[in-house]
């Protein structure tokens, strides 16, 4: 039986014409399924059904998603990652409950610490209320200064090198921070999996990048999903700290406000 299948361009070039001609026969397309982004059941005989194909460097999956929550599309992903996903989809390993916001031990980004070892940043997902909107948001924090590649000085260039690339300067966490192009935060099977930077050819780079993805609340993947858009703001090592509750984050980011010690940028939603 046809399915309500959305097929997207990117995704027939990946699969194939024949395999997408497929599936949107109802050969190998499931009728019931679980949404990769909302994760609730879904059903392509009833409703319109994005596709959406995760790759990694050896292996593909392809998944399915209410076409509401996203449209079809590719999302490349690492393939540790990737098999992650699978024995998730599966039933391998469940998937844990999405905990209070909680910083998250993260691959370094591109500059080093002032100590010379390397750099670790903390990632908190949290909603932030920007004016009557609550605003899912990422709030990084490295865990010591940050210097300039190559400098062989002591000082924390951490806020200045996001400035170079477009981060702006928080006075009011009231206001949407400006929109940064070529950066994306990436969100695959209902996790957080890497900020993405420009690359190199109009491609993208892991800007920071989880060693296990991170679990978002129910909210805060609804409001991305919403929106499309994710708020990312950064301050130096002990201005945000861990904070339990979200109230408490915001009571911080304020806080690094007034000191002039917050930038901020707001990306697209890479993924689901």
């Amino acid at each position: 039986m046809p399915r309500m299948l959305d097929v997207s361009a990117d995704v027939r070039a990946e699969i194939g014409d024949e395999e997408a001609d497929r599936l949107l026969d109802g050969d190998g397309a499931p009728g019931n399924y679980d949404c990769t982004s909302c994760r609730t059941p879904g059903d392509s005989e009833q409703e319109r059904t994005s596709t959406v194909l995760f790759v990694g460097e050896e292996t593909a999956v392809l998944a399915f998603a209410h076409a509401t929550c996203i449209p079809s599309q590719v999302v490349p992903v690492s393939e540790e990652q990737l098999q992650g996903a699978v024995r998730s989809i599966t039933g391998e390993e469940p998937a844990p409950a999405p905990p209070a916001p909680e910083p998250a031990p993260a691959a370094p980004a591109a500059p080093a610490p002032a100590s010379g070892r390397q750099a670790t940043l903390g990632i908190t997902c949290g909603l932030v209320l920007v004016g009557e909107d609550l605003r899912p948001a990422l709030v990084v924090e490295p865990d010591g200064p940050i210097v300039r590649p190559g400098s062989t000085g002591q000082q924390d260039e951490f806020l200045t090198l996001l400035m170079e690339q477009g981060f702006q300067q928080v006075e009011d966490v009231n206001q949407l921070p400006v929109t940064i192009h070529g950066w994306s935060a990436l969100l695959a099977m209902g996790k957080l999996h890497a900020v993405l930077q420009p690359g190199n050819a109009g491609s993208q780079a892991a800007w920071w990048q989880a060693h296990q993805p991170l679990p978002v609340s129910d909210g805060w993947r609804q409001a991305a999903t919403k929106t499309r858009t994710v708020l990312m703001y950064a301050a130096p090592a002990g201005t945000i700290g861990q904070q339990p509750r979200e109230d408490l984050m915001r009571q911080a980011l304020e806080k690094a406000a007034r000191n002039r010690i917050l930038v901020a940028a707001a990306m697209p939603l890479a993924g689901t």
